[in-house]
């Protein structure tokens, strides 16, 4: 089998996006790209005073992911997280 042929279009992803993004997202354990800690979600340095939101790592300071929100619009860089582990239910 070709390459070719096992390759599909981002469509592809919308039920396991859909799965993912529906967690309790406080729980998930993210890597720092920069340090490599690993802590919850819920134990980073939020700062949302900005115009939009900044997360860093409480460890190293580095910025490990941004949200902006604006015009019916969500917009999410994880540029800083190597890593999301996110629990399932099975």
């Amino acid at each position: 089998m070709e390459s070719a042929d096992l390759k599909l279009d981002g469509n592809a992803l919308g039920g396991l996006l859909g799965e993912i993004f529906v967690s309790e997202m406080t729980v998930a354990r993210s890597t720092c790209a920069a340090c490599g800690a690993v802590r919850e979600v819920g134990a980073l340095a939020v700062y949302a005073q900005a115009p939009g939101t900044v997360v860093r790592c409480p460890g190293c300071d580095a910025v490990l992911l941004r949200i902006a929100r604006g015009e019916g619009r969500i917009w999410l860089e994880l540029r800083g997280v190597s890593c999301l582990e996110l629990r399932t239910g099975s």
